[in-house]
């Protein structure tokens, strides 16, 4: 029927036809389509050797220590028209698509990991560095780009929007896979500036695109687009963190499904946020700081999950921006480029970052160190093809500029980020591999997980039998039998424990699982009538001061009742209660206390002075903060 059908169409009545013509026209559609299969099928093909060569070329480069991002800009390249891979690929689309899930999911996962406890002391010269900072680095970087490139002002503030913010997941990532550990405030600050100043960057770049496009926009227009934004992005992502927290926590997903479920979730919200004209990555950022701050089902999976997600993305971007680029094309303005970088990186940052930074209590190393790791990455990649996108005139320019950037600040920033932190002293000494730690949720509440550990020879918990007062021994695996604690006396090593914790305290007890460093003496110069070593025994201390302890502790001591009171590894500073005196630790060696100062009652601590009314402007705004995010 089909084929009598066909025929009498093609010959539309007539009888010079040839019979067989709807046949032969039939079949013809037939291989039509079977090749734009096939076509599909290649892509696919091709699309996952790619990424795969991605991952893989990943071993040979953490082996030379060369940067990751690297790597897979340079598989992109070699798979490209300009490499022998000989795949044409200009589809600014499908990069503008994939660049938008890819940034909203690096973002929403940033935010996800993001305490607020510990980014409260940052949040002002995040905020700073995050909106005055790009605003000046594209500021400063602009001259440079009109003159060097031969553009218009307004072209030359495009190319210095598209390269002004840093990439957070590229410095994370390059630090990470380095092995540096960064000083809390100075890896609070990196984090929180990296993952905000995103969508301060896409708007003035977009802006910029609309003023290119249309011609004429005022000063006021921009600002009330830019609240307006920026207001309904903190709307939508409070407002969205909050229904997912709700719905994970009152929806009984079939087990495997929450993550998914989030990884969805976020979309939508950058998706809703978007097309209500709100700023979707900001939006989507802040839904990740809720839903990272809030104690939610299956996080640990969630969290796993985003970072599979995190890596594909960036070694999608990355791969496509291999792809976009023509060697040949670019050579023409790699000079003028060049110095768009190196201005970039050596002026407009270090001036941008000291000047935002000026006002709080940073020193010269840790300025220095923040300038320079200003990584440019997955975002650049983005921001580029937006002038693609709606067919700029030197659109082509802007994303070739865009690539040599990358590229230069992947090669000086990326490959020194190691030697700049422990040149400028901002690195922490590199603690050893962290235990195996199996973290599982236990449906039905919220409150308690089980935390498994392997119990190796040289460990606290083995050595001196601490464990933290607010976890609790459960089981204990011994040669395939599970036993209870009781049943498993004495823990040997090479048992695996398993403890009840807090999900948000559950990383605390690693300190209790891994080899114990070797504890330095204390200074001499530290004791005296009010200073202990921390290897005095509890009994010892009331013995002296008459203070009441409980008999089952008096053999712990002053470093052991820090570590099984303390909610996280002990600092400077920290504090404990002893009856009626406080203990105060003084000096940490080894990640132990190892001074001891004591409060006595008598010690009458002078009033706090009155609060300025900035000071107490800040106190009302990080309580507000601490609500909103449940923390």
């Amino acid at each position: 029927m089909v084929i009598t059908l066909t025929n009498e169409l093609a010959s539309g009545g007539r009888d010079d036809i040839h019979p067989n013509a709807g046949i032969w026209i039939e079949s013809r559609r037939n291989t039509q389509l079977m090749a734009s299969l096939d076509s599909v099928s290649i892509a696919i093909l091709l699309g996952s050797v790619l990424v795969m060569a991605g991952i893989l070329s990943s071993l040979l480069a953490l082996r030379f220590g060369a940067p990751l991002l690297l790597v897979f800009l340079f598989v992109g390249i070699l798979a490209g028209d300009s490499g022998p891979g000989g795949l044409r690929f200009d589809d600014v689309e499908t990069t503008y698509l994939v660049g938008s899930v890819a940034l909203a999911l690096i973002l929403f996962d940033g935010g996800l990991k993001t305490r607020f406890q510990s980014i409260r002391a940052v949040l002002a010269p995040s905020a700073a560095l995050a909106t005055i900072g790009v605003l000046l680095t594209a500021l400063i970087t602009a001259p440079v780009a009109k003159y060097a490139l031969g553009v218009g002002w307004a072209e030359a503030l495009l190319v210095g929007a598209v390269v002004a913010s840093t990439d957070a997941a590229a410095v994370f990532l390059l630090v990470h896979s380095q092995g540096l550990r960064l000083r809390p405030r100075v890896g609070a600050t990196l984090e929180v500036e990296s993952g905000t100043n995103d969508p301060f960057a896409i708007f003035l770049t977009l802006m910029l695109v609309e003023f290119l496009s249309i011609g004429q926009s005022s000063w006021a227009h921009v600002g009330l687009q830019f609240v307006r934004e920026a207001t309904l992005g903190v709307i939508f992502g409070f407002a969205g963190g909050w229904l997912v927290v709700f719905a994970l926590n009152r929806v009984a997903l079939p087990q495997g499904l929450h993550a998914p479920f989030v990884t969805t979730a976020a979309l939508v919200i950058f998706g809703a946020a978007e097309i209500s004209q709100a700023s979707g990555f900001l939006a989507v950022y802040l839904a990740g700081m809720v839903i990272g701050n809030r104690p939610t089902r299956a996080h640990n999976s969630v969290v796993a999950f985003l970072d599979a997600a995190t890596w594909l993305a960036q070694i999608v971007m990355f791969v496509l921006l291999g792809l976009l680029v023509s060697p040949e094309r670019t050579l023409g303005t790699v000079l003028p480029a060049v110095a768009v970088a190196l201005v970039l990186m050596l002026v407009a940052r270090p001036i941008a970052v000291f000047l935002c930074l000026a006002p709080f209590r940073f020193n010269w190393r840790e300025r220095t160190f923040i300038a320079w790791v200003g990584l440019r990455g997955a975002v650049a990649i983005f921001l580029a093809s937006i002038p693609m996108l709606v067919g700029l005139p030197n659109a082509q320019l802007y994303f070739d500029v865009a690539f040599v950037v990358v590229l230069i600040s992947l090669l000086l920033q990326g490959w020194t980020l190691a030697s700049a932190a422990r040149w400028l002293h901002v690195a922490l000494p590199r603690a050893d591999r962290g235990p195996r730690r199996v973290e599982l949720d236990l449906p039905g509440q919220l409150e308690q997980q089980l935390v498994g550990y392997p119990v190796r020879a040289n460990s606290l918990f083995l050595k001196r039998g601490l464990i933290p007062s607010w976890s609790k021994p459960t089981l204990v695996i011994r040669d395939e039998r599970i036993l209870s604690p009781v049943e498993a006396e004495p823990v040997v090593k090479g048992d695996y424990l398993y403890l009840l914790a807090p999900p948000e305290k559950a990383e605390a007890l690693d300190r209790f699982f891994v080899d114990m460093p070797v504890v330095p003496a204390p200074d001499p110069h530290l004791l005296g009538d009010f200073m202990m070593p921390g290897d005095v025994t509890l009994k010892d201390v009331a013995d002296i001061y008459g203070v009441t302890i409980a008999s089952s502790d008096a053999h712990l001591t002053l470093a052991d009742y820090f570590d099984i009171h303390l909610d996280h590894a002990p600092r400077v500073g920290a504090t404990l209660p002893l009856d009626s005196i406080v203990l105060v630790a003084r000096s940490i060696g080894g990640n132990r206390v190892n001074v001891v100062g004591l409060r006595l009652p008598e010690d009458e601590e002078p009033p706090a002075p009155p609060l300025t009314r900035t000071a107490a402007a800040k106190r009302r705004l990080s309580r507000i903060g601490t609500r909103l995010l449940g923390s």
